[in-house]
């Protein structure tokens, strides 16, 4: 017996920050299950090449410029995915920054920079989209990226660790205000994974060191989300909302 556990056809999704790191490997793990797309991001280059890898592997991806910060751009966004790919059924909020020193150093703009694409982009977006949701009366799935930061605290990383501490507590509110809507709503906490961002890091003294102090002395890579992802858009997850779910490999008990 064939159980399509993760089945997603006839399903609209749309991914921010999709033009890399995890938001790619969403767009991807989505498309393969057989959801529609609408990639998002500012580097519209690479989405570009990102929706046309996914349509010549047989999938349906459309890119989409977008800034997250933006609130008018979202609901525009919003609006010219749901004309060319129908009404969204799935919204993954990828889309984040980080500005690394310590808390005596940040300056009003560093905190305006990255509360606005942390905090202030995904929940107008998931406004965007819930609003949709609940006007369709078919429920939905909202799957907010936070990070293990909202569970923990970890050096110069004061402003990132408050934006995901907020979309912790954003995604139980949605989700309790929009159980009545069959929207579930829930945030993956991931831990470190090697992107483009930080693969840098890795390579160093100071990166090698944060590897070996890891409970299994290794960092994923962006496919070890695609299992949770795919449960959490699915109908398999219909009984869960509101909840946090690490997925760090245990290094939030470091």
């Amino acid at each position: 017996m064939v159980d399509e556990t993760y089945n997603l056809d006839a399903k609209v999704a749309l991914v921010t920050g999709a033009s890399s790191g995890l938001g790619h490997q969403a767009a991807l793990a989505l498309a393969r299950a057989g959801a529609a797309v609408a990639v998002t991001a500012r580097r519209t280059d690479r989405l570009e090449a990102l929706a046309a890898q996914i349509t010549g592997a047989g999938g349906r991806a459309v890119p989409f410029a977008l800034d997250v910060r933006d609130s008018a751009a979202i609901d525009e966004v919003v609006g010219q995915v749901e004309a060319a790919l129908g009404p969204i059924n799935i919204l993954v909020n990828n889309a984040g920054v980080s500005v690394v020193k310590r808390p005596e150093d940040f300056t009003p703009e560093d905190y305006d920079y990255v509360q606005e694409t942390n905090v202030k982009g995904p929940f107008f977006l998931a406004q965007a989209v819930g609003r949709g949701m609940i006007k369709r009366g078919k429920g939905g799935k909202i799957i907010n990226i936070a990070s293990m930061m909202a569970l923990r605290v970890f050096g110069k990383l004061a402003l990132y660790a408050m934006s995901k501490a907020a979309i912790a507590q954003m995604t139980k509110q949605l989700a309790l205000e929009w159980a009545r809507h069959d929207i579930q709503v829930n945030a993956i906490c991931p831990g470190y994974i090697e992107t483009e961002m930080n693969v840098d890091l890795w390579q160093t003294p100071a990166g090698q060191a944060m590897i070996e102090a890891m409970p299994r002395r290794r960092i994923g890579t962006p496919e070890v989300m695609d299992g949770l992802l795919l449960l959490l858009a699915s109908e398999k997850s219909d009984y869960m909302t509101g909840t946090l779910i690490p997925l760090d490999d245990g290094q939030v008990m470091m």
